[in-house]
């Protein structure tokens, strides 16, 4: 569910002549006098004149910096944000630059979250009328600056490409005349555009940040950060989660050469070293002996017969649920499905990493950090400094799919607590770099929850749907957290239950039930949260129940939705690309599937056939899409192909498995990703809207699983509901 990189634009408040400060304010108005945190001396002595907004920057090179309040992790928000001020700006695409702002929630923050972070696919659909008015603003100040230089009126001023002009010929860059716009005063309310005069939204171009990750620029990474001195630490850290260290023997580890310092923290034991090599080496010679009085000991098995044990039990009631049980017991027909779905790794390309210098009275952070607000309250917490005193320099994250969105801020909190012991004994201040190995990462969480569901639906003689039973067993990411206060309701997680409660589909006698377990396995939202589980068994059940009262599945999702125009719309559209209902090839097959998340509509219809030994192999996906106005169709495109990617890859063959509380994955040879070869042909259909822009990070991932669940029941006639399908000789 639920950004910067290390310069001076933004580190400080540049402090230039004619300096302004803006911040466009929730409803398009804006703030006037709201102050960027740091120090001012600093950039103003590396750059003395421009115009500078919290958002904004034009720099005299007629630079233009966007600054992403956002982190970008692969999903294009730095794109999509600087398209939206670079459009109402009226500058050119090439003279656009992206940056990422400094952590500062007064300025900064998520305003569907109320602090900083990224995460829900919010980041667009929280800043569309935010940066378009910063956009405006700093458009409507270039041209009254023109206008007084030149004595002329504002009205006969042109904007284009980022050049300002008059019919008298006299014209300047945004960069020759951003010093003196820095001292007009800030339009109350800047005209916006109207869609038809958009130059880049809407429109499909090259993203900001393509260039330097292909050539493999310096520094575009937290795994890239290099500093002179650096200490680099890795943690070996308990076999099972709940475990704490009871003794550890370090005297190898420090006879190491490069090996400057182990040091102890809840989590596990830190080696400092001079290179990740030799810190890993000095890992390797710890004697470490756990305490695992308060561990998870169970395997995956036991585990899962809590989970099943449970659904078959009364829950806890979700709002607004109605009592199912006489209309099953006076049903002429009950279908009944027990789920059960594994603990999910999110396995990004880049595994964590953060590096951190502490001096005793600062500190600063080098990360791909995704919660600003939380790692830095954290942390400043844990150094015994107010957050003001701690910088979060968020850098491009290579991946996250929810790794970085940390309730606890736990890889924060391990730096500032080596970082603190370091200062207490009295070690000169110098950067430490704390990297997690792949194997870290997927053996020590956090995953997306075990979750089992069983649901029981009755049917009338007609085959139409008297009655729906939904129960749900597994660990909150919420309770426990921060969050818990907004986001468990009426003892309800609503990530456990999202996509299931408030279901479109026109379902009476509706009942909906909850339980939430426990377990020292860290858990946490994973690329489209509770939708992963709760759209698979929602549209495998419908299909289900289309197919065994002998009706057509998109039909039959039809006449579920037709109240729900925008889905209904993506269904239809996806079926008609697809040629849903038109002869296949000989050993194909069709499934379809529609979901909402994150207030987006995506359909799939997944084409598949068999190898010879038995496994699936999609061939297509045909995907229509409704997520407002969109902004950027070619990154549209690229997020729903990365999300159908990355949710096939985990039906296939993705679990996390326990045996006696130790995870049994280490790396990709056990966690196995998606191949080349298992990538299927993907079209994506987008559906023009004028509503306001919704996410698109996630909600191409939920429908993928049943669209090919679906396709392999029109083959075999039965159902998977036990994933992922390599358990069946499916993959």
């Amino acid at each position: 569910m639920l950004n910067r990189i290390f310069s001076p634009l933004t580190t400080a408040a540049p402090s230039r002549r004619g300096f302004l400060k803006l911040s466009a304010g929730t409803a398009g108005g804006l703030l006037i006098g709201l102050h960027l945190p740091g120090s001012a001396s600093t950039a103003e002595a590396a750059a003395p004149e421009g115009m500078i907004q919290p958002f904004v920057h034009v720099l005299p090179d007629n630079t233009v910096v966007v600054l992403s309040k956002h982190l970008d992790k692969g999903q294009g928000v730095a794109t999509g944000l600087a398209t939206l001020v670079a459009d109402e700006m009226d500058a050119g695409w090439a003279q656009v630059r992206a940056e990422f702002a400094p952590a500062d929630a007064a300025l900064y923050k998520n305003l569907f979250f109320g602090a900083q972070g990224t995460g829900g696919s919010t980041a667009i659909a929280n800043s569309f009328m935010q940066y378009r008015t910063a956009g405006a603003a700093a458009r409507s100040m270039l041209v009254q600056a023109a206008a007084k230089a030149w004595s002329v009126p504002a009205s006969e001023i042109a904007v284009s490409a980022g050049r300002i002009s008059h019919p008298s010929g006299k014209s300047a860059t945004f960069g020759e005349m951003a010093g003196l716009a820095a001292a007009e005063a800030v339009p109350a309310e800047p005209r916006l555009k109207t869609p038809e005069e958009w130059v880049y939204i809407g429109k499909s171009f090259k993203r900001v940040d393509t260039a330097s990750k292909s050539t493999g620029a310096a520094g575009v990474y937290g795994m890239d950060q290099r500093f002179g001195n650096m200490l680099t630490a890795v943690l070996a850290r308990p076999p099972r989660f709940g475990s704490k260290v009871a003794s550890v023997d370090d005297s190898a580890a420090r006879a190491i050469a490069g090996v400057v310092d182990v040091i102890t923290v809840p989590s596990g034991v830190a080696v400092l070293a001079n290179g990740t090599w030799q810190a890993m080496q000095g890992r390797d010679a710890l004697s470490v002996t756990w305490d695992d009085s308060a561990a998870e000991i169970r395997s995956t098995a036991e585990m899962e017969a809590e989970l099943a044990e449970l659904t078959g039990k009364p829950g806890t009631a979700a709002e607004g649920s109605a009592d199912a049980e006489p209309l099953l017991a006076g049903a002429a027909r009950v279908i009944e499905a027990d789920y059960m779905f594994p603990f999910l790794a999110h396995a990004p390309m880049e595994p964590l990493d953060i590096t951190v210098l502490y001096d005793g009275s600062s500190a600063t952070f080098w990360t791909g950090s995704q919660f600003q607000t939380t790692d830095q309250v954290i942390s400043a917490g844990i150094l015994g400094l107010t957050p003001d005193k701690v910088a979060i320099n968020t850098l491009w994250a290579g991946g996250s799919f929810g790794r970085r969105a940390q309730p606890d801020s736990h890889y924060f909190a391990e730096a500032a607590l080596i970082a603190k012991a370091r200062h207490e004994a009295g070690h000169a201040p110098q950067p430490l770099k704390i990297v997690w190995t792949r194997e870290d990462d997927i053996r020590g969480g956090y995953y997306r929850p075990m979750v089992a569901h069983k649901v029981k639906v009755g049917l009338d003689e007609a085959g139409r749907i008297t009655g729906w039973q939904h129960r749900i067993a597994g660990k909150s990411i919420m309770k426990g957290t921060g969050f818990e206060a907004f986001a468990v309701k009426n003892g309800i997680d609503d990530t456990m239950v999202e996509g299931v409660h408030g279901t479109t589909y026109g379902i009476p006698g509706f009942q909906l039930e909850a339980h939430m377990t426990s377990t020292p396995v860290p858990v946490l939202w994973w690329r489209s949260v509770g939708h992963t589980h709760t759209a698979y068994v929602m549209e495998t059940m419908i299909d289900r129940i289309a197919r065994e009262t002998g009706a057509d599945p998109v039909a039959f999702r039809e006449s579920l939705i037709k109240d729900d125009p925008r889905k209904l719309a993506v269904l239809r559209l996806a079926a008609e690309k697809a040629g849903w209902g038109t002869p296949l090839p000989e050993g194909r097959y069709r499934g379809v599937a529609v979901h909402t998340s994150f207030n987006s509509h995506v359909a799939e219809v997944a084409e598949i056939s068999f190898r010879e030994d038995g496994t699936v192999k999609v061939e297509k996906v045909v995907c229509a899409v409704d997520c407002g106005i969109p902004i950027n169709p070619d990154n549209i495109r690229a997020q729903v192909e990365g999300a159908v990617g990355y949710g096939l890859g985990a039906v296939l063959r993705n679990e996390i498995t326990l045996t006696n509380g130790e995870v049994d994955q280490s790396n990709f040879d056990t966690y196995l990703p998606l191949r080349m070869s298992d990538m299927p042909v993907i079209e994506v259909h987008i559906i023009p809207s004028e509503e306001a822009p919704t996410g698109i990070g996630e909600p191409g991932t939920p429908p993928i699983g049943p669209a090919v669940a679906n396709a392999i029941a029109a083959a075999r006639g039965d159902y998977v509901t036990v994933l992922p399908f390599s358990k069946h000789g499916l993959a």
